[in-house]
Order: C-alpha cells, then structure tokens, then sequence
C-alpha cells in the first residue's frame, strides 16, 4: 500500500515544545513512519508544504527511500504566513494516482482556522484515507487544570477550558466528514501515529 507523511510548515507548526517546534516533532514522527512502513512492505513517500509550493517524494518502497525522505527533511523550516490547503489539494488530486494513506501533520488552534480549511480536506477525503494529526496545546491543558484561587485564576482557567474544549471539537468535525484524527502531545505523537498505522493495517482500510 502508498503511505504519504504529509507536513504543514505554516506558522502554526512553529510553536516551541521543551525546545522543538511542532514542526520538529512532525519531522521525526514522519522519519519513524518511514522505517515502520517500509518494514511492513508498504510504499512511503512526502510532501511538504506551506504559503507557497511545497516539495514532493513519491512513494517508494526501496531500502534508499527512507535516506531520501531523511535528505529533503533536513533543511525544512517553518514560515510565517498560513499554510495553503488548495496547493496541498491539487497536488494530491494530479500526482497521487493510487488510493493512499496520507497522514497530515497540522495544526489548529481553533474551529474557524479549521473551517477554512475544512473544504480541501474534505476533497482530499473523497480519494484517499486522510487522517490528521493535530496537537495538544500542552500549557493550554494543564491551565485548565489548575485549581483556582483568585478571580484571574478562575478568568485564565475559563479560557483555557474553551480552547481545550475547541480542539475536542475539531475532532469531532473531522470526523462527522469521514476524516480520521489524532489530536496528541507532542511527546505522544509518534507513539499514537504509529498505533493508529498499525490498526488501519489489521483493519485492511488501506
């Protein structure tokens, strides 16, 4: 089977983690992926993307596949401007011939960011198995958590609680669209992406 790693390097994904990027951490999920899929005889490939084009591997299943994915990988960096979904669409619709798992690393921190978006993946959904993988707003999470003592504390907890609430929500929209989501720390991510790898492989969904 075609399996693409498909990385968002807007500016969304610049967002630091115990010092890493979202993006770094989409990288070295992507990289693991690669082993784990070429282990299992499944074709790998990548593309990347951002405000402008992006870069594209094709999937392959040769044993160099995983150093050619490591080679385009290494100098990617984030930009500063939203990620164009439409670029990623039509790149998809032309080059990507055969019905394909594509595991988009992304993010969005709120359900208007994903409504613009939403159209594209659901047109990418109609040829391929989409699953997104999004993250956690760690800090966000353990805010509202937190016990609160004065009135700013229950002011700063409230908020918290609505964007913790708004990533559930996102998922739930993927979902109501046929679209398979992980939303993740990053620390957790590679973990849950390959979990989520294998259990479509025993389902036979791709």
């Amino acid at each position: 089977q075609q399996v693409y790693c498909v990385i968002d390097k807007g500016r969304l994904m610049k967002m630091p983690f115990d010092g890493l990027s979202l993006l770094d951490y989409a990288i070295n999920s992507a990289l693991v992926m690669s082993n784990i899929c070429l282990q299992r005889q499944d074709k790998i490939g990548l593309i990347s993307f951002a405000d402008r084009q992006g870069e594209m591997l094709p999937a392959d299943r040769k044993p160099i596949q995983q150093e050619n994915m490591l080679q385009l990988l290494y100098k990617q960096q984030t930009g500063f401007l939203e990620s164009d979904f439409e670029w990623l669409y039509k790149q998809v619709r032309y080059q990507v011939k055969q019905r394909s798992l594509l595991i988009l690393y992304t993010n969005f921190e709120s359900m208007q960011g994903l409504n613009r978006q939403l159209p594209y993946l659901r047109l990418i959904a109609r040829h391929h198995l989409l699953l997104v993988v999004f993250f956690e707003n760690s800090a966000l999470t353990k805010l509202s958590k937190a016990t609160a003592v004065t009135l700013e504390d229950v002011y700063t907890k409230t908020i918290a609680e609505k964007f913790v609430f708004e990533k559930r929500l996102i998922a739930r929209e993927l979902q109501k669209y046929g679209i398979l989501s992980i939303l993740t720390t990053p620390e957790q991510l590679t973990i849950h992406t390959v979990n989520k790898y294998l259990e479509l492989k025993n389902r036979q969904a791709i």
